[in-house]
């Protein structure tokens, strides 16, 4: 955590209220969003109880299960889920427009441009919470290799048709939230922490009730008091009147709600099924229907409050943050291509993603991982001054006005421009000879070398961005009087070294790989065993 994000947290104690930390929005959000709010059954990792869902926020579809030990019930949920959000997602694979990507030619081995179909848009997906991020990916685990009765008649328990590939989804948006930066799944409460500064631990900042008491406490109240309310106030049969963000559920609710309720809708099951003659049936059924109903009243009033404090949060940040940040748009392309590359798999009938990926595909995630999140750092820190500030005080950037201009060459046949720029600053950069640093001019990074310091005096020699000529570009050079702001960290990330082909992987890393055993797509998983 930097000096600045402290000085937020210190200040927003002081305040009563939480500080913004940001100056732009640093995340895409969605003209039109899909907000998920799941909930899960206590004790059982991937049997779902209910959800809220929709892109209308007066208009949520529920989606309930009476009883999550039972597996039909499971998946007429998945089923009723995919029918809400495979349309939204499939919304968005038709609209296209003309790209050009990078590829390598099969019969040169050159790399060429081709022109392509990329996705206009992207379907967005929004969880209340980080714990919503990991549920994602568990469904998405558990439904990608489910058959169905079309797939294969003879096999036991088949899932309803879209389950599958609604599973095949909602994995790849997992594993894309772990990528830094991208927007196609986001937590609302990490999006509001990265923007405002409470007066609270980052663990407290995951309680969406709470985290918003701090970003918009109601009149009369501190930030302080308001999330302590939310985090404890009970009603008169002691239950939380603002729920957890989900998708764990409150022990008082399990125990004094949920499981009465659900013993009911067991016992009119069950009667409903020993009944002898049709009134009887009509009597019971309406019994089981009235236990059902029950339920989801129930799922309803714990899921609402977390439902309506995600849009509070969509308002919030469009309200004070409605510009994003220079860099959020291609950030945003990047998303779309990751979407646009899914659809065309799915469309072309690959497999679904492996349970486990082989050590070069794992190797690449994480390469590309820590590469997108130093890109990140760098990104976030051009688009705003306040994280600039925060770089600015570690050491790793400076700032200051150009006193002096010396035109100068480099030694050769051909000699090039190779200016000397005097900086005055007040920063203390943690610079040594020779080093590089760097400043952004047309979008571009130009680079140059540390020469000198004579006390707040930095000289620089500006090294690349200036044309082919003997003479500068107008404008490639700063000018005495300009106001710059250099980094000591690159602006964009180089790529790292290429791995071996899946064949040529080294014995110690689980290859070459042999005849592959396929695993059955039915599996058993552990959120199966109940």
């Amino acid at each position: 955590m930097s000096l600045i994000t402290h000085l937020a947290r210190l200040e927003a104690v002081h305040a009563g209220r939480a500080q913004l930390a940001a100056t732009v929005r640093h995340r895409h959000l969605s003209a039109r969003p899909l907000v998920f709010v799941p909930l899960t059954t206590a004790g059982e990792t991937g049997a779902p109880l209910g959800a809220l869902v929709g892109t209308e926020r007066d208009a949520p579809r529920l989606l309930v299960v009476p009883q999550p030990r039972d597996r039909d019930l499971r998946f007429q949920f998945l089923a009723d889920l995919a029918d809400v959000v495979l349309p939204y997602i499939e919304g968005y694979t038709e609209v296209v427009e003309a790209a050009e990507r990078t590829d390598t030619d099969p019969e040169t081995g050159k790399r060429v441009k081709v022109e392509v179909d990329l996705c206009a848009d992207a379907a967005q997906l929004i969880v209340p919470s980080r714990a919503g991020l990991e549920y994602v990916r568990l469904l998405g685990r558990s439904m990608r290799f489910r058959r169905t009765a079309e797939q294969d008649p003879d096999t036991p328990y088949p899932a309803p048709p879209r389950v599958p590939l609604l599973g095949r989804w909602l994995t790849h948006y997992g594993e894309r939230s772990r990528v830094p930066g991208s927007s196609l799944l986001l937590a609302m409460t990490d999006v509001l922490s990265r923007h405002w500064a409470t007066g609270q631990s980052t663990l407290e900042d995951q309680h969406l009730g709470a985290l918003l008491a701090w970003i918009a406490p109601p009149e009369g109240e501190t930030g302080a008091e308001a999330a302590l309310r939310r985090e404890l106030t009970r009603d008169e049969r002691g239950q939380l009147l603002w729920p957890p963000a989900g998708p764990a559920t409150d022990p008082a609710f399990d125990n004094k709600l949920l499981a009465p309720a659900l013993e009911r809708y067991d016992r009119a099951r069950t009667a409903l099924a020993a009944a002898e003659d049709g009134l009887e049936a009509d009597t019971r059924l309406g019994i089981l229907t009235a236990a059902e109903q029950e339920i989801r009243a129930l799922v309803e009033a714990c899921t609402r409050p977390t439902w309506d404090a995600v849009w509070q949060g969509l308002d919030l940040l469009r309200a004070h943050l409605p510009e994003e940040g220079a860099h959020v748009e291609e950030r945003w392309t990047r998303d779309r291509w990751s979407f646009t590359a899914h659809r065309d798999r799915i469309t072309a009938g690959e497999p679904p993603q492996p349970r486990r990926d082989d050590a070069v595909t794992a190797a690449n995630k994480l390469a590309s991982r820590e590469r997108e999140q130093a890109r990140l750092d760098a990104q976030e820190a051009l688009d705003d001054p306040l994280v600039m500030a925060a770089r600015r005080l570690s050491g790793e950037a400076f700032a200051g006005e150009v006193t002096d201009v010396v035109m100068a060459y480099s030694e050769g046949k051909r000699p090039s421009p190779r200016p000397l720029v005097t900086v005055r600053t007040d920063d203390t950069p943690q610079l040594a000879e020779r080093v590089k640093v760097y400043r952004a001019l047309g979008g571009k990074p130009q680079s140059a070398e540390f020469v000198e310091a004579d006390g707040d005096q930095l000289t620089l020699r500006i090294l690349d961005k200036m044309g082919r000529g003997k003479e500068p570009e107008p404008g490639s050079v700063p000018e005495k009087g300009d106001r710059l702001c250099f980094t000591l960290f690159e602006h964009d990330q180089r790529g790292g070294p290429k791995l071996p082909d899946p064949e040529q992987t080294p014995w110690t890393h689980g290859g070459p790989p042999g005849e592959a055993v396929p695993e059955p797509a039915d599996r058993p998983t552990e959120e199966d065993i109940l």
